[in-house]
């Protein structure tokens, strides 16, 4: 039996004022409801005992009879529910040690959005009617969803911009893996250049936070002028999340047209495993390296190459894929990162990065040849690396 991948398609939508408060007021209480679930399971634990969803489920249903928590009735039940859902998915990861201890949700800082499930919202003929609300959301469809599919969850969200989104998770029919190709290349990350490859072509790095940062530090001093708590603050922080999240869309949709391009014209990708967080703490070039997004970029290539049937081969840190010929196989002891060209002993001159990428290619196929693969574990502590490749849908 076939099965879809599920999608989502994300969408600008324009809620009307009075949609847009019950939006808010559901936002705040979810975000209530989450808080105090969490503290409830803190608490319990340092009783040394376990609270599980159904537990605050039952305490969600005990804390809407109470006058002080009367308002929880006001909105929709089903994003309340699904933000208990969530604290025990934070819970469950864990405990499997994927991630750290689930934190409070900020006022100010954290994520505005609900969750509806099918029982909290309508979909027919094209409008989205969500609980609680007598007419549908002013969505702009820049893309159809596929034909015949209903969404199973819709999130509606607010960026710290402002703009409104409605997230709709659909099985779309139309993914389905790529017919098989013969070539596979190589991927060097950089900053000069976002992404080399070993067939020696460089795919420029746009530097979108660069080309903004006059107009960024402007909005910024602006900001900072302001008296904390005034509406003028408001209206200023406001222009700053604008300029920030330009320059993230500008950003995203280069990686997209990016990835999907090296996913459509290769069957075997072989990429370095950065340790991106580690990067950063260099004062020098931390800027540089979070404008390169490039967690954000394997993170597509990865869910990409499991949509179409490829195979992502990480190679690990610590392979000197700089430092090796990838003629004759010798081994320098030094290159610096200001050495961008080299001529090793056999003669042969070599681009820094094109060389990267032509031996991240040779050990990756030969790890794909052997029936092995170097793709580190994201869940093994310490960056180890696992001996054992990732298999492509086509191979499931």
């Amino acid at each position: 039996m076939t099965t879809h991948v599920k999608r989502a398609f994300k969408y600008r939508c324009y809620p009307t004022d009075a949609q847009a408060a019950e939006l808010s007021r559901t936002f705040g209480c979810v975000r209530k409801v989450y808080n105090m679930a969490l503290a409830a399971r803190t608490e319990a634990w340092t009783r040394q005992e376990r609270v599980n969803y159904n537990a605050t489920s039952a305490m969600l249903t005990t804390w809407k009879k109470t006058e002080e928590l009367a308002y929880l009735n006001e909105v929709s039940s089903v994003p309340l529910q699904q933000t208990l859902r969530h604290l025990q998915t934070a819970f469950t990861n864990f405990f499997g040690k994927r991630a750290k201890y689930p934190r409070f949700k900020s006022r100010k800082k954290s994520r505005k959005s609900a969750e509806y499930t099918t029982s909290g919202f309508r979909f027919r003929d094209g409008q989205l009617t969500l609980a609680k609300m007598a007419e549908p959301l002013d969505i702009r469809w820049s893309r159809h969803l596929p034909e015949g599919v209903k969404p199973s969850t819709v999130t509606v969200s607010q960026d710290a911009a402002g703009r409104w989104f409605v997230s709709m998770l659909c099985e779309d029919p139309i993914v389905a893996p790529l017919p098989a190709a013969d070539s596979a290349v190589g991927v060097d990350a950089g900053l000069d250049h976002l992404l080399t490859l070993s067939t020696g072509e460089k795919i420029s790095n746009p530097g979108h936070e660069r080309k903004d940062r006059a107009r960024l530090a402007k909005a910024q001093r602006n900001l900072a002028k302001k008296t904390k708590g005034s509406a003028n603050r408001a209206k200023a922080r406001l222009k700053v999340a604008k300029v920030h999240a330009r320059i993230a869309d500008r950003r995203r949709d280069h990686l997209h047209k990016a990835t999907t391009r090296l996913v459509r014209e290769n069957q075997t990708i072989v990429i370095e495993d950065l340790t991106v967080q580690n990067m950063v703490q260099n004062r020098s070039l931390a800027r540089a390296i979070s404008d390169a997004a490039w967690r954000e970029m394997r993170n597509m290539l990865e869910y990409k190459c499991d949509w179409y049937g490829r195979d992502l081969v990480v190679v690990d840190r610590f392979f000197p894929s700089s430092k090796l010929c990838s003629s004759c196989g010798a081994l320098q002891e030094k290159m610096p990162l200001h050495v961008r060209t080299w001529i090793c002993d056999c003669g042969t001159t070599h681009d820094r990065d094109v060389n990267a990428a032509k031996n991240l290619l040779a050990l990756g196929l030969s790890v794909s040849v052997c029936g092995a693969g170097v793709r580190p574990q994201r869940s093994t502590p310490g960056g180890q690396s696992a001996m054992k490749q990732k298999p492509s849908r086509r191979e499931l």
